[in-house]
């Protein structure tokens, strides 16, 4: 039977996961969770993994392992990992966490079905990224239109706009955690909810293609109804699309089975009257300042440490209230000019040295 490493098991991507792997009959060997410990007890009553890791100590005594090895925190994870014979581990941590586990689990000879942004940001150049599936559903789109394919000029991503796309822009810098949380066409977590809001997650997003995809012809447009994923350019000068309603249980059961993938059907029909509704859209500096940072990141891929580092702290000071939405943009972009010159990154000790680094001037700002 097929197993599965779940890293990120009680958020949004996790709890799909594990629909589709029930779906799928895969068993679940590992769960990795948070502080969500209630619905984390629900999960293993209903999987019995062998493994669990939680993030905090102090929360042991509330796990209900029904008989699983239970650890705690990052070395709580790669022990997990080391101890696990799934040959797939699907990561959907959230932020700078998920990092060592995507290389530690390339390490021990396993596939990565990966939707922790952060991995390939903070170190693409460090990961193997034939052992790598994307999860995103923009990568995932690129991957599915592209088919091993390397006759391509140009690869974009589209971006929903988030929750501003229509707010008056002299509005939009004193804008509440509140509003930046409404995001118009979906509900995933508060990080991803606000890195939508300021473009930051295509920033990512757009570092994540270049690794996967070994090119910096990468661009983002916005398509306000999310159905549009992805485009490819080809060298005859034709373009492909590839559509689909928004919901990751498409990209992930390619992930976990792509032969019962393309014979289950997830995902409710895209009508003829929402294809006449499309339109595409440049990404315009004036609404998402940030999005200036797109060709020196491409540049300089290793500055997406910086970036990924000061955005977490910025949007962490925001969502406790400490000031309002346009204060974020103010501190990524003065983080960016400050570590414009980096030292070469050869190792994930120098990452996580520079991480630090940029975590604390972020924190003066």
């Amino acid at each position: 039977m097929q197993t599965l490493a779940l890293l990120g098991s009680t958020g949004s991507i996790g709890q799909t996961a594990l629909k589709v792997a029930k779906r799928f009959n895969i068993q679940i060997e590992l769960l990795v969770a948070g502080k969500n410990i209630k619905l984390l007890n629900t999960q293993i009553q209903e999987f019995s993994p062998s493994y669990v890791v939680i993030a905090d100590k102090k929360d042991l005594a509330e796990v209900q392992g029904r008989g699983a090895k239970i650890f705690y925190g990052n070395e709580g994870i790669l022990e997990a990992l080391s101890l696990c014979s799934s040959s797939l581990v699907l990561n959907a941590l959230v932020g700078f966490i998920g990092l060592e586990p995507t290389i530690h689990s390339i390490a021990l000879g396993k596939q990565v079905a990966l939707a922790n942004k952060e991995s390939l940001v903070t170190a693409g150049w460090l990961i193997d990224t034939q052992r790598i599936i994307p999860v995103d559903s923009e990568h995932f789109s690129l991957w599915h239109l592209l088919q091993g394919s390397k006759n391509f000029s140009s690869l974009f991503i589209t971006a929903s706009g988030g929750a501003f796309r229509d707010t008056p822009l002299e509005s939009i810098p004193t804008q509440t955690p509140s509003n930046a949380l409404k995001h118009p066409n979906w509900s995933m977590g508060a990080k991803i909810t606000i890195d939508s809001a300021s473009m930051v997650n295509k920033l990512f997003e757009v570092l994540e293609a270049f690794w996967l995809f070994g090119s910096k012809s990468v661009d983002a447009l916005i398509e306000r109804n999310s159905l549009i994923h992805a485009l490819v350019e080809f060298e005859d000068g034709s373009m492909s699309a590839h559509l689909a309603k928004p919901d990751m249980a498409l990209a992930i059961s390619y992930a976990l089975n792509p032969s019962l993938a393309q014979k289950t059907s997830f995902l409710p029909k895209i009508s003829i009257q929402e294809l006449a509704n499309l339109s595409l859209s440049p990404i315009e500096c004036k609404r998402y300042p940030l999005w200036e940072l797109k060709d020196a990141l491409l540049n300089t891929p290793q500055l997406g440490v910086v970036l990924n580092a000061c955005n977490e702290v910025a949007v962490q000071r925001f969502l406790e209230g400490e000031f309002l939405f346009g204060k974020i943009s103010e501190i990524v972009l003065e983080s960016m000019a400050h570590f414009s010159s980096l030292p070469t990154l050869s190792s994930i000790e120098q990452i996580k040295e520079l991480d630090m680094e940029a975590r604390r001037f972020a924190q003066t700002l």
